[in-house]
């Protein structure tokens, strides 16, 4: 390549002093090293040309060599005019350059740059390769040490220019137009450049944050947080992300983004920071958060007060769950009627209506909290005051600040003297509703830590005062169907149970707890003939009256089967059949469990049988450790439910030793929500094998082992000690079925009775005994047994070997027999008959003198 064909000659050497760029210069050469390593200007490959006044190359530098690809060697010494080409001479948006002559006019170049001493343009250079490479060149005249004039030339490629100035331009439209404040900062965390939208958020103008810290333009207490976590983000390089903090002018909140600049050399520059002003942001998520507080408390509340039916325990919960929550001291004020369980209040409230602080809580309990605000006492409102404007108008009235709490009060009114001592500035007075009547006052306050009541809480508050009231309501609904309940169980329960001989009872009734509605648990014992004694104890499936008024059923038809002397099998079976009759509901059917037990002190024999009812258990004395052992009979047949039908009942008879005890239960006993009921029969035969000192510190035991967490179901306990008859209370003989056997009869019993001390019973005794005998000659064809009892009462019974019972019949004046019966009806207390194993037997009962 040439200019014009010269050639570098001796006469031609570089200007003096003038000595090509070191490497480390800024366009030196391409092989920058060191700290400028990766450096803007690397970005920008400067290259310098060093020319005479002719335009012959006196310097190359290596970037001219790598922009045309021309070597050094091959150009130094010649002219530059063959370099220029054809090219575009536009830059984009700037204004048009100054027209560049072609490769001929070179000259004129040179000479606009010897008359003004320096040139500037787009030139379109020649590659060596064909290719037409388009360069910004900046030209400067200068003069040597010896007085002889140079050009010193830089030319920067046209393509890596513009793409560095597009990118400058458009972070300056960043900077300066983003509506978020944008921040740089250096090495030593002193402002370099901030935009507008910071200045306004900061309030101070932009030129005042150059050169300044953070400290310096916002105030040293907002500041040192903010120092301290810029440090650590120039130390550590971690970012910092959406930091929302108050903003340290005026009110509001602000997201900070912190980042650690670093050039291309790795080397730390400074930090920036982005700013965003959140504080809609801030206020939308305070506002969703404080709704879901609200609708915790509500949930909180309803949760709270529906696990409670007592209205007393209602107003404590309502009470204590506002505290602190909602609020720092709570009361809560109920008319006496409802705090008692009554009906709900009809007169208009006046100054002299009784009221009751049934519910109370409070932060801390000092002294004036204790004079304010003090459970179960009573109190009154006056009509004229705040509390009585809201029990007459059952509208909420709010006490934003001290001064309202003042002025609404009278003058040295103490409720309002306590309510100050204690530092309540605001408060709420709710009223307590349901059915359109108010039942009382929910009051609450806040002391000046918090703040004031507003509208929103006067809707939460009415929100909160609403349920509570219905709950109250709820609560009183269920005390007074549940004390009915009560009250008829209580009625149909025994009230004494009759005295047998031989048998000592012991018996429990526990109510399920007020959370839960009345059972259909009862027992009863009931005198058989014979001295023989039944124990019955069962459970209506279900709660409430339903069940209470099925279990007084129940229980009356039990009594009046156990009057016709049925063995336990027969019994269950005849009350199974009944069915519907018992029900209070034949739609929805009923059931029931029971065992009933027989227990004759003669014989020590017991019969036993179950409708699906937990095993009884028999305590019997251990002769060998002086103890006792508790037998669960697990093994008796189980039987079904009665109400079921379609199954069989069976009657176990046990010989028990003397000392026996038998015990019946319901199934609140053993049951448990935590164990299976296998567990809770363990404990019950392992309570049982303590010494028993007597059956009512026995019957406390076992309730003391029921779990407080158990089903909230009834409980019925029957503990019964078997025992004999006292010696010599009884006297039994057989005798055969000859005509001498009334004789005999007649014999042996006034022989008894003189014995006893009964003289005065001999004569009606002997008369009965012979008509019964002598009824048994007449049909019975085998040994008539005849046993009498001294007790409460003197028993007599006569048996035979006939199954069919002997009827009463009408007699007429020409009949000659047929009135034992009506003899024995009406000389006896009672009488009746009932069927054993091998037969009947008639009793009859006489008064004792």
């Amino acid at each position: 390549m040439t200019a014009s064909g010269d050639t570098p000659g001796a006469d031609q050497p570089p200007p003096k002093g003038a000595q090509p760029p070191p490497s480390d210069a800024p366009g030196g050469d391409g092989g920058i090293t060191g700290t400028g390593d990766g450096t803007l200007l690397d970005t920008l490959r400067v290259a310098v040309v060093m020319l005479d006044t002719s335009g012959r190359v006196l310097l190359w530098s290596p970037l001219a060599e790598e922009v045309l690809g021309w070597a050094g060697e091959h150009i130094v010494g010649r002219r530059v005019g063959g370099l220029f080409g054809p090219g575009e001479q536009t830059l984009g948006s700037r204004p048009p350059p100054r027209p560049v002559p072609s490769a001929g006019q070179a000259e004129q170049i040179l000479g606009e740059l010897l008359r003004g001493g320096r040139w500037s343009g787009i030139l379109s250079l020649r590659h060596r390769d064909g290719h037409t490479v388009q360069v910004e060149a900046r030209a400067s005249l200068l003069v040597d040490g010896d007085g002889r004039p140079f050009v010193l030339a830089s030319m920067v490629e046209t393509s890596r220019l513009r793409t560095l100035e597009h990118d400058l331009a458009a972070l300056d439209s960043l900077f300066d137009s983003s509506p978020l404040g944008v921040a740089m900062f250096d090495s030593e965390l002193r402002y370099v450049r901030v935009n507008d939208a910071l200045a306004r958020m900061n309030g101070v103008p932009a030129a005042d944050h150059i050169g300044r810290r953070v400290a310096d333009v916002m105030g040293v207490k907002s500041a040192e947080s903010l120092a301290a976590l810029q440090r650590d983000v120039l130390l550590t390089g971690r970012p910092v992300i959406d930091l929302v903090s108050p903003a340290p002018v005026g009110k509001g909140h602000r997201s900070l983004s912190y980042h650690r600049l670093v050039d291309r050399a790795g080397r730390v520059l400074g930090i920036s920071a982005t700013v965003i002003d959140v504080t809609e942001r801030v206020e939308a998520a305070a506002k969703a958060e404080r709704a879901r507080r609200r609708l915790a408390l509500l949930n909180d509340v309803g949760s709270r007060l529906a696990g409670q039916l007592d209205v007393r325990r209602n107003a404590e919960e309502l009470a204590a769950v506002l505290v602190p929550t909602f609020c720092d001291y709570s009361g809560v004020d109920l008319h006496y009627q409802l705090a008692e369980g009554g009906e709900l209040p009809v007169a208009p409230y006046t100054d002299s209506t009784p009221m009751r602080q049934t519910g109370v809580g409070a932060i801390s309990w000092s002294p004036d909290v204790v004079r304010m605000i003090r459970p179960g006492q009573a109190v009154s409102h006056d009509r004229k005051s705040p509390f009585g404007h809201v029990l007459a108008t059952g509208q909420p009235k709010l006490f934003g600040s001290r001064e309202d709490l003042t002025n609404a009060a009278f003058p040295d009114d103490p409720k309002v003297r306590a309510t100050l001592a204690v530092g309540i500035e605001s408060m709420l007075v709710l009223p307590l509703r349901a059915h359109g009547v108010v039942l009382g006052l929910l009051i609450v306050g806040r002391t000046g830590a918090r703040e004031a009541f507003d509208q929103e809480d006067v809707a939460l508050g009415m929100e909160l005062a609403d349920r509570a009231g219905a709950a109250l309501d709820n609560a009183r609904l269920y005390v007074r169907e549940r004390e009915g309940a009560l009250m008829l169980q209580r009625a149909l329960l025994p009230r004494y149970t009759p005295a047998a001989p031989g048998v000592d009872v012991a018996y429990r009734y526990v109510p399920g707890s007020s959370a839960a509605e009345v059972g259909g648990d009862w027992f009863d014992v009931l005198p058989l003939a014979g001295g023989r004694v039944a124990f019955v104890v069962g459970d209506v499936m279900g709660h409430g009256l339903p069940a209470a008024a099925t279990m007084g059923r129940l229980r009356t038809a039990v009594r009046t089967l156990a009057g016709l002397d049925m063995a336990p099998d027969e019994l269950l079976r005849r009350v199974s059949e009944l069915g519907d009759d018992l029900a209070q509901n034949q739609a929805e059917g009923w059931m029931a469990t029971a065992v009933y037990a027989v227990y004759d002190p003669s014989t020590r024999r017991c019969a036993i049988a179950q409708a699906g009812h937990p095993p009884p258990v028999l305590v019997q004395p251990d002769s060998g450790s002086g103890g006792c052992e508790a037998r669960l009979l697990d093994d008796l047949p189980p039987g079904v439910p009665l109400g079921v039908g379609g199954v069989r009942f069976e009657t176990t008879e046990l010989d028990v030793p003397d000392g026996t005890v038998l015990v019946l239960y319901t199934d609140g006993l053993v049951e448990s929500r935590y164990h299976d009921i296998g567990t809770g029969l363990e404990r019950l035969r392992s309570t049982l094998c303590r010494p028993l000192d007597s059956l009512e510190d026995a019957c406390d035991d076992l309730l003391a082992t029921m779990e407080p967490g158990r089903e909230p179901d009834d409980v019925a306990l029957l503990m019964a000690r078997l025992g004999t008859l006292p010696r010599g209370s009884t006297a039994a003989w057989s005798f055969p079925a000859e005509a001498s056997a009334v004789r005999l009869a007649r014999r042996r019993v006034r022989d008894a009775l003189a014995e006893w001390g009964l003289a005065e019973l001999t004569d009606v005794t002997v008369l009965l005994v012979s008509e019964l005998v002598t009824n048994s000659l007449r049909y019975a064809h085998g040994p008539i047994g005849v046993r009498m009892v001294r007790g409460g009462s003197l028993l007599v019974e006569v048996s035979d070997p006939l199954p069919d019972p002997p009827r009463e019949r009408e007699t007429t004046e020409e009949d000659e027999g047929g009135r034992g019966l009506q003899l024995v009806a009406g000389a006896s207390r009672r009488w009746g008959t009932r069927h054993g194993p091998l037969g009947k037997t008639v009793w009859f009962e006489l008064a004792l003198p």
